[in-house]
């Protein structure tokens, strides 16, 4: 690739479709129905200097075929074409696309003069228009071509809520050691008014008064920010309450703001298997660098293959070549062959573009932002960033989790007056319809019991259907609330579940002082579960160090649990600690109102 495409759009360089003057560089891949770019180079250009040059590429992509300048004044049938195409893109993007203007079908950058990008725009806006949509132009760029007028190249995001769906919901989760400002950074960011420096902007965050007394988060909070379809931020300081801000919005970061400190590490941990976040959001203060919790943070999401970006805080309480200290300390870390990640650092608007498109795109990108949430510096970088960030799966991999069976994760339970009994979790596949009936479960028992979900709320606002991958608060009623647990999960009474007291994981035992052996207790994190288990057998082996693999055997000491095949798993116990896998399941037979249910299908019998 051309070192002037990185000069010219930061290294943004998404494979799209579209047009030759309108590449529609869309987040779901290429376009249905067209002919495709040639990857052959044409002549080299010459700089309005006349010095010769490389003219940069984008990579080409198959496209509707054409030449240049079809969005200046097209045809009334290359219009409709147009239309089609951007609602295949806006769909495969679950709302968004990116398109850039001024690029051949092959990817040559080869810009438009100031007259034909006006008019580009206007038909661009009118394609959007039809499809109900809106625009923000995200950058402009000059380019050199051979020509004596200036060219332009200018990326657009077209952004449109699903006719299915009320917003665009991504859920961020929020780590980082104690005392670096996340809890702070997330009240600026919800509320729209800066800190005074003692923690003022956190108090909304709280909910326990030992929390507010020791300014120090003990357990999992939500958060909501919201970009209206112009990408302008949704916020507290625009509207009073959080309906508001959903009817506001077309797209809504959901931040899960956990625990720091050690003490509250299950917890954190908790948050991060059962609220399945989309991205994470390590926050590192600025003045004390890599400390406390934040190598094991740093672990978790690596582990649990959580994509994260770094947020520098407290800028303002440190010199320049402190933050560059801490800046430098991280790339260190990033680098290492554990990470290998390709850190970012995030300086300008332009940057914060490269750094959500890329991030969505390569799993080792970390974009690194530094900012401070007293005087406000840099602090759009991360609001642009939020707002072009885009989903990791696309409608076709939304689908089909919406047409498996429904699958709810009970993650909290509450008793609401006048409510009765409240469960809030995550979807994680199926449907969920206001008035229909489900099974809950296992009890200790092993049993699953009927009940009906009565009405559905999202980010504190009235939802009739819940889909996959959606988190919500169900009201059960008068169902009792002594019969639930935290790790149950509500399904389809026709989904006959799984549930097992003992199964075998794969696992890689990351830290251990002696040797791991049988007998072993240890804490079990399985998406929503959390339970002690034993290790009955590991298999091959009469021992584990540090940094060995094994297929080990575990039993739970309580309770049966609901688990699948393929399930990441993460236990510890004091600073024992391992990842891995489930790869069988001892299933037994459940029971649903007394009556026997047979076990499913290709599940192993010991």
């Amino acid at each position: 690739m051309d070192s002037r495409v990185s000069e010219l759009f930061g290294g943004c360089c998404r494979p799209a479709g579209g047009g030759a003057s309108a590449a529609l560089r869309g987040r779901g891949g290429p376009a249905p129905g067209g002919g495709g770019g040639s990857k052959t180079k044409k002549k080299n250009g010459r700089s309005r200097g006349g010095k010769a040059n490389n003219p940069p590429y984008l990579p080409p992509e198959v496209s509707s075929g054409g030449c240049r300048l079809k969005l200046v004044n097209p045809s009334q049938y290359r219009f409709e074409h147009l239309v089609t195409q951007m609602k295949w893109r806006l769909q495969e993007g679950r709302g968004e696309a990116v398109y850039q203007i001024g690029v051949e079908d092959n990817g040559l950058l080869v810009g438009l003069s100031e007259e034909e990008m006006r008019a580009s725009l206007k038909t661009l806006r009118r394609m959007a228009e039809k499809v109900g949509a809106d625009i923000t132009v995200l950058r402009e760029r000059e380019v050199d071509y051979d020509s004596d007028v200036p060219r332009k190249i200018t990326e657009v995001l077209v952004r449109k809520v699903p006719d299915n769906q009320q917003f665009l919901d991504l859920r961020v989760a929020v780590l980082g050691n104690v005392d670096s400002g996340k809890s702070t950074l997330l009240g600026v960011l919800t509320q729209g008014e800066l800190d005074n420096g003692r923690g003022r902007a956190r108090l909304n965050l709280f909910r326990h008064l030992h929390e507010i007394q020791s300014g120090r988060t003990s357990s999992i909070s939500f958060e909501i920010l919201g970009f209206n379809s112009k990408g302008e931020v949704v916020n507290y300081s625009d509207s009073r309450t959080a309906e508001e801000i959903c009817e506001s919005s077309s797209k809504m970061i959901t931040f899960i703001d956990l625990a720091g400190h050690h003490k509250y590490l299950k917890t954190t941990i908790f948050g991060l298997t059962s609220y399945c976040p989309d991205f994470a959001m390590l926050v590192v203060s600025a003045n004390t660098g890599i400390a406390g919790t934040t190598r094991e943070h740093l672990g978790l999401a690596m582990a649990l293959k959580v994509p994260f970006f770094i947020v520098i805080s407290k800028v303002d309480l440190c010199s320049k070549a402190t933050v560059e200290r801490t800046v430098k300390q991280l790339e260190r870390i990033l680098k290492q062959p554990g990470c290998n990640k390709l850190p970012l650092l995030v300086n300008s608007d332009d940057d914060a573009v490269t750094a959500a498109q890329q991030f969505a795109q390569s799993p080792n990108i970390t974009p690194i932002f530094t900012l401070s949430s007293v005087s406000g510096e840099n602090l759009d970088l991360l609001k642009v960033f939020l707002n072009i960030l885009p989903p990791l799966t696309n409608s076709k991999e939304q689908e089909e989790l919406m047409q498996q069976h429904t699958e709810f994760q009970v993650d909290e339970i509450y008793t609401v007056p006048e409510v009765g009994t409240v469960v809030g979790g995550t979807l994680s596949s199926g449907i969920c319809r206001e008035g229909e009936n489900l099974v809950v479960g296992p009890t200790d028992d092993g049993k699953f019991l009927r009940l009906k979900v009565c009405s559905i709320q999202r980010n504190r606002s009235a939802c009739r259907v819940l889909r996959a991958g959606q988190a919500a608060t169900l009201a059960l009623g008068p169902f009792d609330r002594s019969l639930l647990r935290k790790g149950m999960v509500m399904v389809s009474p026709e989904m006959n579940p799984t549930i097992c007291s003992v199964f075998e994981a794969e696992i890689v035992l990351l830290f251990h002082a002696t040797t791991f052996r049988k007998g072993f207790q240890v804490t079990v994190h399985v998406g929503n579960v959390r339970q002690t288990a034993i290790v009955e057998k590991i298999h091959g082996k009469d021992k584990l160090r540090t940094g060995e693999k094994a297929v080990v055997c575990f039993r739970f000491i309580k309770h049966p649990e609901y688990l699948k095949i393929g399930a990441k798993l993460l236990f510890r116990e004091g600073v024992t600690k391992g990842i891995g896998h489930v790869t069988n399941l001892q299933a037994i037979t459940t029971k649903e109102n007394g009556l026997e249910e047979s076990l499913g299908p290709g599940q192993l019998s010991f």
